[in-house]
């Protein structure tokens, strides 16, 4: 079937049945209960109350505010089950990206990241540019590890969610709020917020600057971001416009080399071997939704949304500018995610379901050219479209014991094209690829079950089922040099199950979790071919462990230690260790009120384990070093003033999270060093 002729047959069933199930609990619903307004207006998460079952974390907007680190990427890596890789110096979180559950190298498109609740992965491998959402803007951060968010939002949540959810106005008296920053680096920032309601309607807007020169050379970044949205309450509901734009130069400084003869990472580690190489991203994105109650407890919330992001990259060869790639992309997605939530008897039982569709399409062209002007010597042209119902009906069984089943079911169609120039200069494949057409219909599924022994005490579980769908620049690079490029690869997927508890003694609380996942058809860069492969089966299995203890009004302590284990389990690297997994990370935190408001300090010191260096899937490197970085912030606030003072890696530690090592030579790798010591001074106004 071609995807011109795309339909949905495997969904004929499933789409009427929930319509049906959902007309019988709206039904009950409204005979039970009086229409009334809703206490609060919530839109920005499918999530609610967490996913049954699962290991979730909840991270508020005071604790983002406060917390030492630097970037956003910095507050999550906190976490248990989280960890960060860094390729272009760590200028403000720029390209540094976040890894569930052990992913390594893979850790971008099997970790889904949400805007309130709405997709933030693209169709491509470039990653979630946390560093363009100013932390001004958000209001939470919800974590759900595993596989437990599949359901709810289907392709990609693999190794876990994370959802950021931003301010709503309605919700927030008028503010105008102002903060500069100044550090390390040459580092600059500016940020203004403005939020304001006026009878039914209110305002935000938030506009953010940052420029850096970075810790190595060519480590430049400019950055731009602007987020508005303007909301207008209706009668039992609210409707919404939200625009969102923003741009990025990131100069690209390279690895430095480390080898028996040639030790660069020592004898200049701020230095480029890229003094030229450069990155641009231009984005602009707008979503148009509402919501309405339409029974007590029933709740119908209807958006859509528009993103267009155009990135442009340059790299210059030491063999000449016959070597040099320049490459311009643009990406265009679109999606309708309606959906209805009711809370409900069913059958006698409290509950709470979720229910919905979700619409998307994708729509990618690529020029590859050596330089700039260049004719381009391939034009890749990618389509997809995918459609997808889901329902997730959470029940209570008794007044300690909830229980949820999920089932989502997605059809998706991929067109994919080559548009090869013979005449055109080129350094890359000079064979035209073969085209694609396909489709295939993937599901998720999703048990939990949370039992509370008492108030202080739960333990919970749950098993799922998700999958990850090939991006486009896996596909581009799924065949050997010199061989047509065919676009094919398989959907992975992966079954897991995970187990733990939740203990509060009075102030001192602790979260305990341990988990086991089997992928399958993983999707995975093969060094011996230098192509994009699905892997013969794979496992993780860890243990997460979160305690946070408030000692006195003023002390709070946290603390997390998490140990996780990825392997091969077949293949020709059987019983080795997926690369870029740290078996070991754990984080200590301090916060200490010394004079309530006035001055404030915060304290964390996060511990990361060995790890395999990308590439080196046969294990026969020596590891990328373990490191422990300190982060300190005392500030604090005089009626409208407020103040901070940062220092990041404290101690100085040379450190690196990130390299990829030869798979014949021991010993030749390359790494990507990260800055030494970073000094911010922060200064705010709020009327």
């Amino acid at each position: 079937m071609r995807p011109s002729d795309f339909s949905l047959p495997p969904l004929r069933g499933v789409l009427p049945a929930a319509v049906v199930w959902f007309g019988a609990v709206t039904a009950e619903a409204q005979s039970q209960a009086p229409r009334s307004a809703p206490e609060t207006i919530v839109t920005a998460s499918r999530l609610g109350d967490g996913v049954t079952g699962a290991s979730t974390t909840v991270i508020t907007a005071s604790e983002i505010e406060r917390f030492p680190g630097e970037t956003l990427q910095d507050v999550l890596s906190a976490q248990p089950g989280l960890q960060t890789q860094s390729f272009f110096g760590g200028v403000n979180g720029a390209g540094t990206i976040i890894d569930m559950r052990g992913f390594g190298a893979a850790a971008t498109p099997n970790t889904l990241v949400l805007i309130n609740g709405r997709r933030l992965n693209d169709l491509d491998l470039a990653g979630i540019d946390f560093s363009a959402i100013p932390r001004s803007s958000i209001e939470r951060i919800e974590i759900t590890r595993g596989n437990g968010g599949a359901v709810l939002y289907g392709d990609g949540a693999v190794g876990g969610v994370i959802n950021i959810v931003t301010r709503n106005p309605f919700n927030e008296k008028p503010t105008l709020r102002a903060d500069a920053g100044v550090g390390s680096h040459r580092h600059g920032e500016t940020s203004v917020v403005a939020s304001r309601a006026i009878g039914d309607t209110a305002f935000l807007v938030n506009a953010a600057a940052i420029g850096s020169s970075g810790y190595r050379t060519n480590n430049e970044l400019r950055q731009r971001s602007l987020v508005a949205e303007v909301r207008r309450a209706i009668d039992l509901g609210e409707v919404y416009v939200a625009l969102n734009a923003d741009t990025q130069h990131l100069g690209l400084p390279g690895p430095r080399r480390v080898s028996a003869t040639l030790d660069e990472l020592r004898s200049d580690r701020r230095g480029s071997y890229e003094p030229f190489n450069f990155a641009d991203k231009q984005g602009v994105g707008l979503v148009l939704g509402g919501t309405r109650q339409i029974a007590d407890g029933i709740e119908v919330i209807v958006d859509a949304g528009v993103r267009r992001k155009e990135q442009q990259s340059a790299f210059f060869s030491d063999f000449g500018a016959a070597f040099n790639t320049y490459t311009d992309t643009a990406l265009t997605s679109l999606s309708l995610t309606p959906r209805i939530v009711a809370r409900h008897r069913l059958l006698g039982l409290e509950g709470k379901a979720i229910a919905g569709f979700d619409v998307y399409n994708s729509l990618y062209g690529s020029d590859r050219m050596v330089n700039e002007g260049d004719v381009p010597a391939h034009r890749y042209d990618l389509t997809q479209r995918s459609l997808a119902a889901y329902v997730q009906e959470t029940v209570s069984l008794g007044s300690a014991t909830d229980l949820s089943a999920g089932l989502r079911v997605q059809r998706s169609a991929v067109t994919a094209r080559d548009r090869f120039d013979a005449g055109a200069p080129s350094t890359g494949s000079a064979v035209q690829g073969v085209g694609l057409d396909q489709d295939d219909t993937n599901t998720a599924l999703h048990v939990g079950l949370e039992h509370r022994f008492t108030t202080g005490l739960a333990v919970f579980g749950r098993a799922g089922r998700s999958f990850r769908l090939p991006t486009v620049d896996e596909r581009v690079g799924a065949a050997p040099f010199g061989v047509p490029v065919d676009f094919a690869l398989r959907t992975q997927t992966s079954r897991d199950v995970e187990a733990g508890l939740r203990q509060r003694w009075g102030d001192l609380a602790v979260q305990i979790s341990a988990f086991e996942m089997h992928l399958r058809d993983e999707i995975h860069f093969d060094p011996s071919t230098f192509t994009n492969v699905n892997l013969d089966p794979t496992r993780r299995r860890g243990i997460e462990t979160a305690a946070s203890h408030r000692v006195t009004d003023a002390v709070r302590l946290r603390g997390a230690l998490t140990y996780t284990e990825a392997k091969f389990s077949d293949g020709p690297f059987k019983g080795n260790d997926v690369p870029l997994v740290s078996r070991w990370t754990g984080n200590l935190g301090l916060s200490w009120d010394i004079v309530e408001r006035l001055v404030v300090l915060d304290a964390s010191v996060r511990r990361v384990g060995d790890r395999r260096y990308d590439n080196d899937q046969a294990n026969f490197q020596p590891q990328i070093p373990g490191h422990t970085a300190v982060d300190l912030r005392l500030g604090g606030e005089i009626d409208a003033f407020r103040w901070s003072l940062s220092a990041h890696n404290l101690l100085d530690a040379r450190y690196f999270d990130y390299g990829v090592a030869s798979s014949t030579t021991f010993g030749r790798v390359n790494a990507y060093p990260l800055p030494g010591r970073m000094v911010i001074a922060r200064f705010g106004l709020s009327f």
